[in-house]
């Protein structure tokens, strides 16, 4: 269904070598196989303070682009899909013009390889000088981190494991995300990351490891998730949900009004 690489090494900051980190850095995400680049006209920076700006390129699922577009629509805010090519031709002020980027779930180290060192650059600099809005799902959140794949280290240096589950073999399964409210809900996880060392922490798997946190990169807003609460009904196929599909895509309208708007959510 898409590529996989294991990850096994734990490293501490102090002890890491290149190589160590080299390691660290290999993340999948979660979702399908690379979505093919689209045909379209490169985004200009005009009228889009109040416009999302969803990425679609290569190394993105397109079942995920597909959900997070439905949410999109769903909660009416304006979006343009944004191809890796296009993406690469935007400058820095193009992005800014933007009130949020969002890079959803498919293959982390597709995605980084298949983007300009320029872009990502671009990417952070209108994140944390601009005050552009970031939401990384799954593959985004490991993109979002630190990674040798041309992560854009919204982190400080602060990159991410896969949760546990991944090293039993658990590829993709209905995982309880508590919240800090004492309330709870049961969401699709497909080789998500755990998001230890950075952030607020807004939900909790199961192990008490960060599912979802938040927290500020320079002038930016920045919401990481490890879980697709996004997912739709058809993604659950031949697994057991306690929690209805409607409640998981209305808290995922819950943390995309949040990103957008750059208000936190409760946390931890």
């Amino acid at each position: 269904m898409h590529l996989r690489t294991l990850y096994r090494t734990r490293v501490t900051w102090a002890l890491a070598t290149t190589a160590m980190l080299a390691l660290a850095s290999v993340f999948t995400g979660c979702g399908a196989a690379p979505m093919p680049s689209q045909q379209m006209t490169t985004p200009q920076a005009g009228n889009f303070a109040q416009a999302v700006l969803l990425f679609s390129g290569t190394g993105t699922s397109p079942s995920d682009v597909s959900a997070v577009e439905a949410i999109l629509k769903g909660l009416g805010l304006a979006f343009t899909t944004v191809n890796s090519t296009q993406l690469d031709a935007m400058t820095q002020a193009q992005l800014a013009s933007y009130k949020l980027l969002i890079i959803p779930g498919g293959n982390s180290i597709t995605i980084g390889t298949n983007l300009s060192t320029a872009a990502t650059a671009n990417i952070r600099n209108a994140v944390t000088q601009d005050g552009l809005h970031y939401l990384g799902i799954c593959a985004g959140a490991f993109f979002g981190g630190s990674s040798i794949y041309n992560g854009v280290d919204l982190t400080s240096g602060v990159f991410f494991n896969f949760f546990a589950d991944e090293n039993k073999g658990i590829h993709k399964e209905p995982l309880t995300i508590a919240f800090p409210n004492n309330t709870a809900l049961q969401m699709y996880w497909e080789d998500g990351p755990q998001l230890s060392g950075w952030g607020s922490v807004v939900g909790e798997f199961p192990d008490g490891t960060p599912a979802i946190t938040e927290g500020n990169s320079g002038k930016g807003f920045v919401m990481l998730t490890g879980i697709h609460a996004e997912a739709p009904a058809s993604w659950r196929t031949g697994m057991n949900f306690t929690t209805p599909v409607s409640a998981d895509l209305s808290y995922a309208g819950t943390l995309i009004q949040a990103a957008f708007s750059g208000k936190p959510l409760p946390h931890f």
